[in-house]
């Protein structure tokens, strides 16, 4: 009897991703330990996007706690995944310890946590490493929280700006001072720009946000940006601010400033700037990210391992795709666990890449589109 019990299944509603953050269906899950079940979303609201028929099983029991730990940007999003996991779920517990994603891959490396958190996917030594660790099975990649990263300004009169990537590249690396520059007046026709000096705000600490941001201004400014990448910004230009709270706040406090942060900090008198791949603005919205997801190109066609080649996105002319995004990943043996490990990662892994993307949404996260979506639950499906 316990062992049905632990086998039990529950089947969960998968969430529209991009488009569904307009949604407001919510979605009922059955406890293990009872009758397997169906969720069932409710009627959404007027004018929301209809919700999603996939299903996906999710055998709940095996190891608790399972235990992970690496990045910081997606504290708040596992936060929410480890909560709906123990409301599918009854009884399992995650513990997610946020200590950064360098951290999170050398305990992952070290098999001292069930899976790690990374804001890059693993590259060089810790490739074999992981493997190592796996049982001589290779650990994937998968990504599992999307968040925008936004070019945040505060310039009195103008609500609305475009820049494009080589504007954007010259503003961060000081080749542009000032804000009624020929090259900003080109991509903003009618838009009447002050001669106000630009004041650049940019991390002081190390961040998987700089490093993103780097590799977009190398890969979209058709040349303009040649200081590299990296956590640490290069541009050698402007005021540094630690964390993206600072960014936020320094520009906030200045006239004619400019920086990039994560989206959900562009508030309190913050606007986004639109971004101009060749195909027109773009604004900044769910939708738009989700689009430019859907033309995701991974570092391994054809592999269940899903580490994304998001310098090809940030290269992209995808019409209406916003391309400046950071994705983090969850890193899991492909094969390698002991049994009751395996299940219990499933069964956390098939929870958070499905009804707890919805709820992210409104943590400043992009749900999955169902073209990823559909690909990390593939992945997931493979693990054993």
């Amino acid at each position: 009897m316990l062992r049905q019990l632990e086998d039990m299944t529950v089947k969960i509603m998968r969430p529209m991703g991009a488009v569904g953050i307009v949604a407001s269906a919510a979605l009922i899950l059955a406890a293990c330990g009872s009758d397997p079940a169906s969720t069932k979303s409710g009627a959404p609201s007027s004018g929301a996007a209809a919700a999603a028929t996939g299903t996906a099983n999710v055998v709940c029991g095996g190891k608790t706690p399972l235990s992970g730990e690496g990045s910081t940007a997606q504290k708040t999003a596992v936060d929410v995944f480890a909560q709906q996991y123990a409301k599918a779920c009854a009884g399992q517990v995650v513990n997610y310890n946020a200590t950064g994603s360098g951290a999170g891959v050398k305990q992952f490396n070290a098999k001292q946590v069930d899976f790690g958190g990374s804001d890059s996917p693993l590259s060089g030594a810790d490739v074999d490493a992981a493997k190592a660790r796996c049982g001589g099975n290779p650990a994937w990649n998968l990504p599992m929280v999307v968040g925008p990263i936004a070019v945040a300004y505060k310039l009195d009169g103008v609500s609305s700006l475009t820049l494009n990537g080589e504007t954007a590249a010259k503003i961060f690396n000081g080749q542009i001072k000032t804000w009624n520059d020929p090259a900003i007046a080109a991509v903003n026709p009618g838009v009447t720009l002050p001669s106000k000096p630009i004041q650049v705000f940019s991390r002081s600490d190390e961040s998987g946000t700089t490093d993103n941001f780097q590799h977009y201004l190398a890969a979209a400014s058709k040349g303009a940006w040649t200081q590299g990448t990296g956590k640490g910004f290069k541009g050698g230009v402007g005021n540094g601010a630690s964390g993206s709270n600072g960014v936020a706040s320094g520009i906030r406090a200045a006239d004619g400033a400019i920086g990039y942060v994560e989206s959900s900090y562009v508030k309190d008198g913050l606007t986004a700037a639109k971004l101009d791949s060749g195909s027109g603005a773009v604004e900044l919205t769910p939708q738009n990210v989700g689009k430019a997801l859907d033309a995701a190109v991974f570092k391994t066609p054809g592999s269940n391992d899903l580490a994304m080649d998001l310098d090809k996105i940030y290269a992209a002319n995808t019409p209406g795709a916003y391309p400046l995004l950071l994705a983090t990943y969850e890193l899991a043996c492909s094969k390698g666990y002991d049994a009751d490990t395996a299940k219990a990662v499933k069964a956390f892994l098939t929870v958070s890449a499905t009804t707890a993307q919805q709820p992210i949404a409104d943590k400043g996260f992009v749900p999955l589109p169902q073209s990823l979506q559909d690909k990390v639950l593939t992945s997931i499906n493979a693990i054993s």
